[in-house]
């Protein structure tokens, strides 16, 4: 499933028009995590075998070109708050809820914490990742973990209007903004000054950036003509 998952963003990405991806549940809930009787009995290698393709999913999303979203009803536990975590937006239900309980069947959620603290902060999530609690829809609107809360039956439209309103950028600027907003997360606050203004003096002469300027002080709509990259 993670490695079909990734394969279906990276296709979805590469469609003409799109402009972001939407992730939703199938079914009563977001995802569980991960598949505990294939983990149970699991050799180290087949272990290592089932991480690396959860990782290598979450990386996917992060390297992506285009925004993902992440549409939350039901439950997002363990490696499927992960998922919420490492998408760059979310919309959850208002009946939604988030755990990480690992801790409570002897097995930490180490690799959900690698995004889930990184969006909640380090006590927040060492709340979450001790306890095991779950977390309700606006307590984790409240910590960052999502960006709306809305009626259930409200989920699909609210997720809608992020991607209409991402739509109307630049997909080029879109693309080169996502991929700097991770680059710069992991520097020092020097080093991402330093790093960032040279993208901005890169973006500023692209052919959208012109239109884009040229566009407003002539009070109209852009034409954009760079895909994303």
């Amino acid at each position: 499933m993670m490695d079909r998952l990734s394969a279906a963003l990276r296709e979805a990405a590469g469609e003409e028009g799109a402009r972001a991806i939407v992730l939703a549940g199938a079914g009563p809930a977001f995802s569980a995590g991960h598949y505990l009787p294939e983990m149970v009995g699991a050799s180290p290698e087949e272990q290592r075998q089932v991480f690396l393709a959860c990782s290598a999913l979450m990386e996917t999303i992060r390297v992506l070109p285009l925004p993902v979203i992440a549409e939350v009803r039901g439950i997002a536990t363990a490696a499927g708050c992960q998922l919420v975590a490492a998408c760059d937006l979310a919309v959850a239900a208002e009946t939604a809820r988030f755990a990480t309980p690992g801790v409570r069947i002897g097995l930490f959620c180490s690799t959900p914490m690698v995004p889930v603290s990184r969006a909640v902060g380090r006590k927040r999530a060492m709340e979450m990742l001790l306890t095991g609690d779950f977390v309700d829809a606006p307590t984790a609107l409240d910590w960052g973990l999502v960006n709306r809360v809305v009626p259930e039956d409200r989920l699909e439209a609210e997720s809608q209007t992020f991607v209409e309103r991402i739509a109307e950028a630049s997909p080029f600027v879109v693309a080169l903004g996502k991929r700097a907003f991770h680059r710069q997360a992991g520097l020092s606050v020097e080093d991402a000054y330093a790093q960032m203004s040279e993208v901005m003096c890169g973006n500023a002469v692209e052919p959208d950036a012109q239109e884009g300027m040229r566009a407003f002080l002539e009070k109209r709509r852009p034409r954009w003509t760079q895909g994303a990259s």
